[in-house]
């Protein structure tokens, strides 16, 4: 696939030493914004491959994770493949990895020995607790880290209890904190000539969301509870109920709180001194909540989007998937991208959401690669000859997706 414009990554080559989906997320985010990301998998594949639901025996967890990307498979096993390894790093900019601790400096790739070898080299890794420290040990997966981070407790209501959020949050925000990271230490690398070791963890990347509620804890000493659909400092503000079903409404300040008023007939609330400030309804936030839902339920959710929109009060649909993408913004943004893919032919794929220079679509120049279909491609890049190439396949060190062997 071509790319239209020139991209603030291009001409950045990362080494994508990841695995399953906080790293792989950082690096398809790096990819997006023009990076030549090299994904490496072990000869058997990256074990998201494995992780349903399946479109035609294709991971749609792994397609969500691994656009913009050339993929090579390695034998992880066979010294070989780590000096080859070794050697692709030595060409490039940055190397993500998301082993657990200790794995890396095992097969010889430790940060200080890529660094000495390419003073250039910047080394990020993901991991689920931090690289030292009681906890370090433990494996990261997103739903522990949820838990862990303090993010289930302020999650779900008290009827529900303690929820997961519903992707893994987890994972993708520390793919997001780490590719943020490389982006400054590319920043500061046109200065120093020089590359960095950055690291985050999910259990870091989580904490850092908990923003206002975490604060809560720190300033004032509260242990914020279950928020539900509430928001946790405003009131009214969430989810309530309509004449067919739940509506998102969010008058944020005390001019839409009076606005709120106006829409809804209920005048008699602004001059009321038991919700006159947002510490006031905050108190009464329940009882506030039946008065509102007693109107709300006179209309349907498109009758009262359209009265509260029309008097610049906030408020939006629920929407499941199939609503999603079959509403106008979303398709306007051209959200969803069409791109060919090797096996499954044309599929559809979730684009990046930044855009540059007022372009909307367009962010996928590479459908998520089949195991081993850049290999061969890859390490012609750096020298090898096709029979050199031909004899570490037969040998196990590499392999090649069969339809582009001879690409």
């Amino acid at each position: 696939m071509t790319d239209p414009i020139s991209l603030p990554l291009s001409g950045v080559r990362v080494l994508d030493l990841t695995r399953a989906l906080a790293g792989p997320f950082c690096t398809m985010i790096l990819g997006d914004l023009g990076a030549d990301v090299i994904k490496v998998e072990p000869a058997g594949g990256d074990m998201i491959r494995e992780w349903g639901p399946f479109d035609r025996g294709t991971s749609a967890y792994y397609l969500s994770g691994n656009r913009n990307k050339r993929g090579i498979a390695v034998n992880f096993r066979d010294p070989a493949a780590l000096d080859l390894l070794r050697e692709l790093a030595g060409s490039c900019d940055v190397v993500v990895e998301n082993f657990r601790a200790g794995a890396m400096e095992a097969m010889g790739l430790a940060y200080e020995t890529l660094a000495a070898a390419n003073p250039r080299l910047i080394y990020a890794s993901v991991t689920g607790f931090g690289r030292t420290g009681p906890a370090s040990g433990r494996p990261g997966f997103d739903q522990i880290a949820q838990g862990y981070s303090g993010l289930m407790s302020v999650t779900g209501s008290a009827e529900s209890g303690p929820v997961r959020v519903g992707v893994a949050i987890g994972d993708q925000t520390a793919g997001m904190w780490c590719a943020i990271g490389v982006l400054a230490a590319i920043a500061e690398r046109h200065t120093t000539g020089r590359g960095r070791r950055v690291e985050t963890s999910l259990l870091a990347g989580l904490v850092g969301l908990m923003s206002v509620q975490a604060q809560r804890y720190l300033s004032l000493g509260e242990v914020p509870a279950l928020a539900g659909n509430t928001h946790p400092v405003i009131a009214p503000y969430g989810v309530f109920e309509t004449g067919d079903g739940p509506l998102n409404i969010a008058p944020a300040t005390a001019e839409m709180w009076k606005r709120l008023c106006d829409v809804l007939e209920l005048q008699q609330l602004v001059d009321d001194p038991r919700y006159a400030t947002n510490a006031a309804r905050m108190e009464r936030r329940v009882e506030l909540k039946a008065i509102i839902e007693a109107k709300l339920k006179e209309r349907s959710r498109r009758e009262w989007s359209e009265r509260l929109l029309a008097a610049d009060i906030p408020a939006g649909p629920i929407n499941n998937l199939a609503d999603v993408f079959g509403d106008e913004q979303v398709v306007h943004s051209r959200l969803v991208e069409e791109m060919q893919h090797t096996q499954l032919g044309t599929i559809r794929q979730v684009g990046s959401p930044v855009t540059f220079d007022g372009r909307l679509g367009g962010s996928i120049r590479r459908a998520p690669p089949v195991l081993g279909e850049h290999t061969f491609e890859v390490l012609r890049e750096h020298g090898y000859a096709q029979r050199d190439l031909e004899a570490l396949a037969r040998k196990g060190v590499v392999v090649q997706h069969a339809q582009g062997a001879s690409a």
